[in-house]
């Protein structure tokens, strides 16, 4: 029910602005063109300072230190497998396949587990 009259009535207050726009550009083109000039500059003048604003915040400066350690590190990983490529290459093509099928995927070093006192459970009997 909400949908049948909300779509009519937006409908029409956008032929309304468009008729407004027509009528406006018609009668006065120069003053218009201004009007429009001087929306634009407040509005890009207005983007300008909530970027300078957004720009100064800490936690984007704490996000941009994270994403530069995690370049670094990607980096740095990546240079591990080149090394490790080229050195498989040198070998030989059979003995590089079979050492490619052998290794491993191994775990992220910057991910530990942290073991709690699993064995240790509370004696209910006592309390």
């Amino acid at each position: 029910m909400k949908n049948r009259i909300s779509v009519p009535l937006v409908g029409s207050v956008i032929v309304l602005g468009i008729i407004g726009i027509i009528g406006a550009f018609t009668s006065n083109p120069i003053g218009f063109l201004q009007s429009i000039a001087v929306f634009a500059l407040v509005g890009l003048a207005i983007f300008y300072v909530f970027r300078l604003i957004a720009k100064a915040n800490p936690q984007k400066k704490e996000q941009q230190a994270f994403i530069k350690a995690a370049k670094k590190s990607k980096k740095r990983l990546q240079s591990k497998t080149g090394e490790q490529q080229t050195k498989s290459s040198s070998l030989g093509s059979l003995a590089s396949l079979k050492k490619s099928n052998k290794i491993k995927k191994k775990s992220p070093v910057h991910l530990t587990v942290i073991d709690g006192k699993k064995g240790k459970k509370k004696n209910r009997a006592s309390l």
